[in-house]
């Protein structure tokens, strides 16, 4: 089973820029489809992003589509969400997940695509 560990959340205002890291540990990574997801308080998670095991294609909420995103480096483990024009809706915890599921499965955003996921960090947006 692989381990996800998120960091690079914080506070920033609306407009500001934050970028997300999470660190994979055992298991598999480098062949697999990671995703963010993030959940604010009082609503159910919600999907972000996603990238193919490749980096090759890359698949985005309509929400945050042309402000975050999503890379991955294979060598490092890592994968990122670079996140620019930050709103107060942003505000959430947000997760990585991995998985092992095709891409076509992966991109739906539904949480039975994915099989493990980090403790979540929290990212707080102020107008």
């Amino acid at each position: 089973q692989v381990q996800l560990v998120e960091s690079g959340g914080g506070l920033v205002q609306a407009g500001g820029s934050l970028r997300l890291s999470c660190a994979a540990s055992g298991g598999t990574f480098g062949t697999s489809p990671m995703g963010w997801f993030r959940q604010a308080p009082g609503k159910e998670r919600e999907f972000v992003a996603a990238i193919s095991w490749g980096a090759g294609s890359t698949s985005y909420a309509d929400s945050v589509k042309g402000r975050f995103t999503i890379s991955r480096d294979n060598a490092k483990n890592t994968v990122y969400l670079q996140m620019n024009s930050l709103k107060p809706e942003d505000t959430a915890v947000y997760y990585c997940a991995r998985s092992q599921k095709t891409w076509a499965y992966a991109t739906r955003g539904t949480y039975s695509a994915y099989d493990s996921w980090g403790q979540g960090t929290q990212v707080t947006v102020s107008s």
